[in-house]
């Protein structure tokens, strides 16, 4: 049998999310700033006869992503992929779309002619608007439909209590955009994108980020709790449910977790090194 090949597929926060109107795609317009965190599921692909993955049966990316780049090889091109899941799924942590994109990089270095970089991120755009984001490292800025991406830096110096509150309802994406729209939530998005565009050219420390705009989509009670333990920023991730609190101190934010381990499921993380 092939040899396996193996990657971490990490989570990723939305540290911001502007929302706009829906296009004539079907997509919305969105500003969102991404970060890869150290929490990670772990994804492994190697040749196979036929295409097939193992370890999380619920999954449905990372089986289209192996489809597509079978139909775009040259030749004939099969993958055994297999997950193990860390991530809590639906949370708005995008652990579905890094594995994918973890099987895209893996399962394209195994390919006789690997496919141009390209390709590979025009592949990840069509299955979904985060995979691409999971191509690249470190922060990034994701604009028009979330799959045009510019590097950000900036001080990355902080941990993250992640909170899954009990009992959280999980929506799915679609769902929470669709309650975007019934309520008109796009009304003042060049503003809200204009504030956020302003608010990273300020930032020259990692306290500077609780100047971003709130996540358009969700808000939590759960993140003024966070505040009040010394969160410097905390706000939900992405469709949610998952709430985030950025703290400059780990002791701090080992403590803010235990005070609030009642509320929900705690992990601690930090912004995933980048290579």
């Amino acid at each position: 049998m092939a040899d396996w090949r193996t990657v971490d597929a990490p989570a990723k926060l939305n540290l911001a999310l502007v929302v706009g109107a829906l296009r004539p795609d079907g997509k919305h317009e969105v500003a969102t700033v991404m970060e890869r965190l150290s929490l990670s599921d772990t994804v492994s692909v190697r040749r196979a006869r036929e295409t097939r993955v193992s370890g999380f049966a619920d999954d449905t990316l990372v089986a289209a992503a192996l489809a597509e780049l079978s139909r775009h090889a040259v030749g004939e091109a099969h993958f055994e992929a297999r997950i193990e899941k860390r991530i809590p799924v639906a949370a708005g942590l995008g652990g579905g779309s890094s594995d994918a994109a973890a099987a895209l990089r893996l399962a394209n270095g195994l390919l006789d002619a690997p496919l141009p970089r390209a390709t590979l991120a025009q592949l990840a755009s069509d299955l979904g608007a985060d995979i691409p984001f999971f191509l690249h490292e470190g922060p990034q800025l994701a604009t028009d439909d979330g799959t045009t991406l510019a590097p950000l830096t900036f001080p990355r110096d902080y941990v993250v209590v992640l909170v899954l509150p009990d009992g959280a309802e999980k929506r799915s994406t679609r769902e929470v955009y669709a309650a975007f729209d019934v309520r008109g939530g796009e009304a003042g998005y060049e503003q809200r994108r204009r504030a956020l565009l302003d608010a990273l050219g300020r930032v020259g420390a990692a306290a500077d980020l609780a100047s971003l705009p709130r996540n358009d989509l969700a808000s939590s009670r759960i993140a003024d709790e966070l505040g009040r333990t010394g969160a410097f920023r905390a706000d939900v991730t992405g469709a949610g449910p998952v709430v985030y609190g950025l703290f400059a101190d780990r002791g701090e934010a080992e403590r803010a977790a235990a005070a609030l381990s009642g509320r929900g499921v705690t992990w601690l993380a930090t912004p995933a090194r980048v290579a």
